[in-house]
């Protein structure tokens, strides 16, 4: 499976505004909630359970939340860069402007696990980043985030 499998153009979001983490995280949860099908306020709620684990702000103003929904039956993404950078109590106490947002069905134990461990290194390319954070069109994200990928997920 290709991050393109995944995410589709219409979740790639290039100019989203949000003040806060909780914010950002609510719309996130929207448009999930449009490609999922599920409500938003179940998403949000998933969302904010793993945050409470520990933030998935990884560093160097990335962050990718994820969870995982039992009334799903495939992995859905959704990305967003922002304009401002948002406080999300990463690991490096940086804010995020740049973030992976990964919905997996409950049973998906080892593809969800690929799937981060993807999304992980694709964003980890310093390159990769500093041409998302370069770009304001949601089509030229799209491109850099499924045309660089090295690897199928699973």
């Amino acid at each position: 499976m290709e991050i393109a499998d995944i995410l589709p153009l219409k979740a790639v979001l290039a100019n989203l505004k949000a003040g806060s983490k909780k914010q950002l995280l609510q719309e996130l949860a929207a448009v999930a909630a449009h490609e999922t099908g599920v409500h938003e306020r179940a998403i949000f709620d998933v969302l904010l359970e793993r945050e409470r684990l520990g933030s998935t702000g990884v560093g160097k103003g990335i962050a990718i939340p994820h969870g995982k929904l039992c009334n799903i039956d495939q992995l859905y993404a959704v990305f967003a860069k922002l304009p401002a950078a948002v406080e999300f109590e990463a690991i490096d106490e940086r804010p995020v402007d740049l973030i992976f947002l990964l919905l997996a069905p409950e049973t998906a134990g080892a593809d969800h696990l690929k799937a981060l461990a993807r999304i992980s290194r694709l964003l980890r390319n310093e390159d990769v980043c500093a041409r998302l954070r370069g770009s304001d069109n949601a089509e030229a994200l799209y491109a850099l985030l499924t045309q660089t990928a090295e690897a199928p997920i699973a």
